[in-house]
């Protein structure tokens, strides 16, 4: 599925634009703050702070609404394979995130076994990515088939 994998990078790079100006715009606002307090030593753990960030940003969108602003755009949504999607399994398919080596990593290691349209940590939550109209169709057949 072509389609599918370059719909999850144009998603990842538009979350990605989303996060970096958010966490520019905290930048931007806490900067002068710091220098008057001659705290500026504080962005020595900047990098720590913006990937706990990103995982939450992750973390929140995807547990909450199953999808995140990027991948809302490309009309992707994240389904859980067993049992509900909720915030646990969405931390877990987001901790390689945090940094582009491991996610390029998961990627490749997703790719190496059994399923290439999944990433590694998808498997280990028990999640994946799929076009939005995948899951509108599958609930219009269940609401049909209910008597």
């Amino acid at each position: 599925m072509p389609g599918l994998w370059s719909k999850r990078f144009m998603a990842l790079i538009v979350d990605f634009l989303i996060i970096t100006l958010l966490l520019w715009v905290i930048a931007a606002v806490i900067t002068p703050v710091l220098a008057v307090l001659n705290l500026l030593i504080l962005f020595s753990i900047w990098i720590p702070i913006a990937a706990i960030a990103i995982v939450a940003y992750f973390t929140y969108f995807e547990g909450k609404y199953r999808t995140t602003p990027g991948k809302n755009l490309m009309k992707l949504k994240v389904i859980s394979t067993e049992g509900e999607m909720d915030y646990r399994k969405s931390l877990i398919r987001n901790l390689s995130k945090f940094l582009w080596l491991p996610l390029v990593v998961d990627v490749i290691v997703g790719f190496a076994m059994k399923k290439p349209r999944e990433r590694y940590l998808d498997r280990l939550a028990k999640t994946d990515v799929v076009k939005s109209e995948e899951v509108e169709g599958s609930k219009t057949k269940l609401k049909q088939s209910t008597p």
